[in-house]
């Protein structure tokens, strides 16, 4: 795996699928597996998204039994409305994220041949979260309703080009697939209330989503919300102390890893290390985001998919991405030693080289001569 998996027959899907620890190694117990999981998942839908009396109430159908043990202004903490306003400011956030996903790229506004018949059955009357976000707006949030007459949210301190706030309305009974992405999120977050949300999930469930998403194999590709969910969990928690403030600065927080970059750059390229110590530029100022997001900023989706397949493959958990980070350094040690301050930042924050075959191959390298 970690030179590469190939696409065909859905063999990319599995492999990640085992690699992350969804399936175990042994193939006679993968069906019941998955059967159990995936029931597991629309399990948390049906507690999670899927809120009857709430439905109801703003439909205004048997209002009584509702307003008589909860009602939208009731102060108690353990309030289901009190949740599911908390909710809706971790939603609107998700929201904004989501529709923003490789704006590049077609797919993710494109519908899904499976969307979520529990939530979209007319009979449910149960609301999509997409349809929650159209009736709540939040204070710090400007909205706008464009031509089409869809709800965008968007922060007042950030515009989006034009292309990109007209979203095309999906008819009813449809979902696209950035739908399907933040309802995973959503209940990521539910289920983690102690991370809940922290933006850049966004872009760690991406490509998970697309890889499955697109799976040859029909049978598992219906499959592919629950199945990213369970791998985004997983792989979340392995990662998650990059996304949490407080452990920054601990042994398992992102400044600890970042600190390992320079330190392996030292160790391989003394010279320059000692060029961007002194022009006084800190990992933060890139090796943040390639490390907290695995690089999926850093290139297009598909040459992240590849360097996935050798991070995933990494026995031992993505000690090959600090030797990674150090060979997209040292493939432009020419650039960065003539350049100055203004030039190499430009040079980290929008990295130039896009072969990442060459950046995977100088990573070997780096590791085999340790």
């Amino acid at each position: 795996c970690s030179t590469g998996i190939p696409f065909d027959g859905g063999l990319r899907c599995l492999c990640w699928k085992i690699l992350l620890n969804y399936l175990p190694l042994e193939k006679a117990l993968w069906s019941s597996l998955l059967k159990k999981q995936r029931d597991l998942y629309s399990q948390f839908l049906k507690e999670m998204i899927i809120q009857p009396g709430i439905a109801k109430a703003n439909l205004g159908v048997s209002r009584e039994d509702v307003t008589l043990e909860d009602h939208p202004l009731n102060p108690n903490p353990d309030s289901r409305w009190n949740t599911y306003f908390k909710d809706n400011e971790v939603l609107l956030q998700i929201d904004k994220d989501v529709r923003r996903l490789y704006p590049d790229m077609a797919f993710f506004q494109r519908p899904t041949d499976y969307p979520c018949l529990l939530i979209l059955d007319p009979q449910n009357e149960f609301e999509t979260l997409r349809k929650r976000v159209e009736q709540t707006t939040l204070k710090s949030q400007t909205v706008a309703r464009n031509r089409s007459g869809v709800t965008n949210v968007s922060s007042p301190l950030k515009t989006t080009p034009n292309s990109l706030s007209e979203y095309e309305v999906l008819p009813n009974g449809c979902e696209a697939h950035w739908e399907v992405v933040e309802r995973i999120l959503f209940i990521y977050a539910k289920l983690n209330p102690g991370i809940a949300y922290v933006q850049g999930m966004n872009e760690i469930v991406g490509p998970l989503y697309y890889t499955f998403a697109t799976d040859p194999n029909s049978e598992w590709k219906e499959h592919a919300e629950a199945d990213t969910f369970f791998c985004f969990t997983n792989l979340m928690a392995e990662i998650r102390d990059n996304f949490i403030k407080s452990l920054d600065d601990s042994q398992c927080g992102i400044t600890y890893k970042m600190e390992k970059v320079y330190s392996t750059l030292k160790e391989k390229d003394v010279e320059l290390y000692l060029k961007l110590q002194e022009q006084n530029i800190k990992p933060q100022f890139f090796a943040f985001r390639w490390l907290t997001l695995l690089l999926s900023q850093e290139f297009l989706l598909p040459d992240v998919i590849r360097i996935w397949d050798s991070l995933f493959a990494d026995d031992k958990r993505f000690d090959f991405l600090l030797l990674v980070c150090c060979a997209m350094l040292t493939l432009i040690r020419d650039q960065l030693l003539e350049g100055d301050f203004t030039l190499n930042m430009r040079l980290l924050q929008d990295y130039p080289i896009s072969d990442v075959h060459l950046i995977l191959k100088k990573a070997k390298e780096l590791q085999d001569s340790k």
